[in-house]
């Protein structure tokens, strides 16, 4: 299997909340057996009853031939 230059994952976040928000989102990348290869986080500002979408970048699992999917935390943390 030929590696990907620039494995990715995206992510939509959601704000239900009136104000615009700050959201750290996690990504867990996983083998077929659940085991976690590798996680990332990176943040987003959501517009107030709006979504974002998040390019995230795959941190370096060194196995991507292993790699299976992914699994995103359903609920991203508002950090203000």
């Amino acid at each position: 299997m030929r590696e990907p230059d620039d494995p990715y994952s995206t992510v939509e976040v959601r704000n239900p909340n009136g104000r615009e928000t700050l959201f750290t989102v996690k990504v867990a990348y996983k083998d077929r057996t659940g085991v976690t290869l590798a996680d990332t986080t990176s943040q987003v500002s959501v517009p107030a009853n709006g979504r974002a979408t998040l390019r995230m970048a795959a941190a370096s699992t060194g196995a991507l031939d292993r790699l299976d999917h992914c699994a995103v935390d359903p609920r991203a943390t508002a950090d203000r």
